[in-house]
């Protein structure tokens, strides 16, 4: 029976805190004409959707996607990929349960994010693109599809609460990540299977839920 791991991206492989925040202060500052900074930002910028952000500081246009990406250009330069990534996605090849990213990035962000060696470990990724966005289910069913994996034999590990809901109407279990953007109480109220709190032996912890002998032990 094949098993697989679907993650998230920003909050959960990478560390892109700072970096979403910038992108959104300097795509406000260009489409609203006045400079906005991080700072100018509210306090719940970084767990909600870029449109609601942008509404509150005065836009309510089309968010478009070539100025999106000008905007992150730089920002995303600082973010880095959790130390844990590697070595917890190798285990998985190991122990032969597939991996997946389902995210809101676009494909050429994804690109600008990962560096080729975590790329290399990953199955399949499903971007904004691709499919309808979480807490819609479709990106995960995608990306399962792709890896001829049921969704009852398959956990989605993420840090928003969209992400919760995307895997419950999926029929994925519902893996929170406790490092990441929330709150782990958030992810519990929005149906998480079990929040993790930290990211020791991540790798065990998630072939344990999935059913799967560890291989390297």
């Amino acid at each position: 029976m094949k098993r697989a791991v679907l993650f998230d991206l920003d909050g959960v492989l990478v560390d892109s805190h700072h970096a979403q925040l910038a992108a959104l202060a300097g795509f406000a500052t260009s489409v609203l004409g006045r400079r906005v900074t991080v700072a100018d930002l509210p306090t719940w910028a970084a767990t909600t959707p870029r449109e609601h952000v942008l509404a509150e500081l005065g836009y309510t246009g089309v968010i478009d996607q070539d100025g999106w990406d000008a905007a992150t250009a730089t920002a995303t330069l600082t973010v880095e990929v959790f130390p844990f990534v590697t070595a917890t996605l190798s285990a998985l090849r190991a122990a032969d349960v597939a991996t997946g990213i389902v995210t809101l990035q676009s494909r050429q962000r994804v690109d600008w994010l990962l560096p080729p060696v975590v790329l290399d470990l990953i199955d399949v990724v499903v971007c904004y693109e691709d499919a309808a966005p979480k807490p819609a289910p479709d990106g995960l069913l995608l990306a399962l599809d792709k890896l001829g994996v049921a969704p009852g034999d398959a956990v989605f590990v993420g840090d928003m609460a969209s992400d919760m809901h995307a895997a419950r109407a999926a029929g994925v279990t519902p893996v929170g990540s406790g490092w990441g953007f929330s709150d782990p109480a958030a992810l519990t109220r929005a149906g998480a299977a079990v929040v993790l709190p930290h990211t020791d032996d991540l790798a065990g912890t998630l072939l344990s839920l999935t059913g799967t002998r560890r291989q390297d032990a």
